[in-house]
């Protein structure tokens, strides 16, 4: 064999054995996400507040999940402090509560409480319609105004030039969660998960947030358009199945993984899950690089999955809106999935567990 011609053999097989690995790095990784409605897993949650400074008589507020579904059943609670102690609601919307209250004199105030629950995955089936039936009442309590989530003005005008041209429930409901896809962002600058004002965000055209300010909007959207609607606040409690480090949460320390999630009431299948703040995280914070549209693989399936489906990796506490905390001389809370202290100071800070002090953690029982 001549010189000339091993120099190109060997020059070639170099070439083609380096070839698929540049293929494979300029190809992104295949990505699943498709949860299904299956098994329960049972979970034990537990918060634990520890108020480091008190001032005067100290009061805590901490929300007891009193969600019971397809997706979630809601068991017992238990607790110990070294305060006064009861379990309550708001009076309105049923979100329970247990409330703890400790004497100016009690130089450590602390409470602990632990929730039992079974949760599953969420997966609507658009081929199958059923006579699905809702108390009429509650369709109509679930398009109303709230403190935060208007259903006039800014709000209903953005929603009716959203859906332009669709007919159906099904089919209005798609393009208002494509519009929040398309048109909203997730900022991570934003406080704990946002706000809610989504009067604000529309009128400053302000669109980036968080899970409460961006499913709001969704919600609010709906509502102005009489299709029902509602958000579901919770925390998520362990890693994602499918591999999506920012939908997941880490068991051993819940601080910062309290997540609102949405419902929509669509005839012929009843309470269907959605979440389109979740695309948005998963655009911006799931790889190195912001990703700007829902055709990529890190992205699609998530985009696909979140209209009609969520992940059972999650606990809701309730649904309510605009809260009365049980014996606060505070404002009204425009939702309830934090823990909430206040003394003769005011009320504490939610969004700074480390000054606060609380922790919250999950277990999965597998017996």
């Amino acid at each position: 064999m001549t010189t000339v011609r091993r120099t190109f053999l060997k020059n070639t097989a170099a070439a083609m054995a380096a070839f698929p690995a540049i293929a494979f790095a300029q190809t992104p990784p295949r990505r699943t996400f498709a949860p299904q409605s299956g098994a329960w897993r049972t979970f034990e949650v537990t918060t634990r507040v520890d108020i480091l400074k008190p001032q005067g008589v100290t009061q805590v507020w901490l929300p007891i999940p009193s969600v019971n579904s397809d997706y979630q059943r809601s068991l017992e609670s238990s607790f110990f402090s070294n305060g006064k102690t009861d379990i309550t609601d708001d009076g309105v919307d049923g979100a329970k509560m247990l409330y703890a209250e400790f004497a100016a004199s009690e130089p450590r105030p602390f409470v602990e409480l632990t929730s039992r629950v079974q949760t599953r995955g969420r997966a609507i089936d658009w081929a199958q319609k059923t006579a699905v039936r809702e108390d009429a009442d509650t369709l109509r309590y679930f398009t109303r105004a709230t403190m935060f989530l208007p259903t006039d003005g800014i709000v209903r005008s953005t929603a009716r030039e959203a859906i332009r041209g669709a007919k159906t429930d099904v089919e209005k409901t798609q393009k208002i969660y494509d519009w929040i896809v398309a048109n909203t962002y997730r900022d991570p600058k934003v406080r704990g998960c946002g706000e809610g004002d989504i009067k604000t965000m529309l009128e400053t055209g302000n669109l980036g947030g968080k899970c409460a300010d961006l499913n709001a909007l969704f919600v609010g959207l709906c509502r102005s358009v009489g299709i029902p609607a509602r958000d579901v606040y919770g925390i998520r409690l362990v890693p994602s199945s499918f591999g999506y480090k920012e939908l997941s949460g880490n068991p051993a320390s819940l601080k910062g993984a309290q997540h609102c999630r949405s419902e929509v009431f669509l005839k012929g299948y009843g309470w269907v899950a959605m979440d389109p703040a979740d695309v948005a995280k998963v655009m911006r914070l799931e790889t190195a690089d912001w990703i700007k549209n829902t055709t990529d693989p890190v992205v699609a399936p998530v985009n696909k999955a979140l209209f009609g489906g969520w992940e059972g990796n999650w606990m809701a506490y309730n649904t309510a809106h605009d809260i009365a905390l049980p014996n606060s001389t505070q404002e009204k809370l425009g939702f309830f999935m934090y823990p909430v202290a206040e003394n003769a100071a005011g009320r504490l800070d939610s969004y700074a567990p480390d000054d606060f002090r609380y922790q919250i953690t999950a277990k999965e029982m597998t017996a």
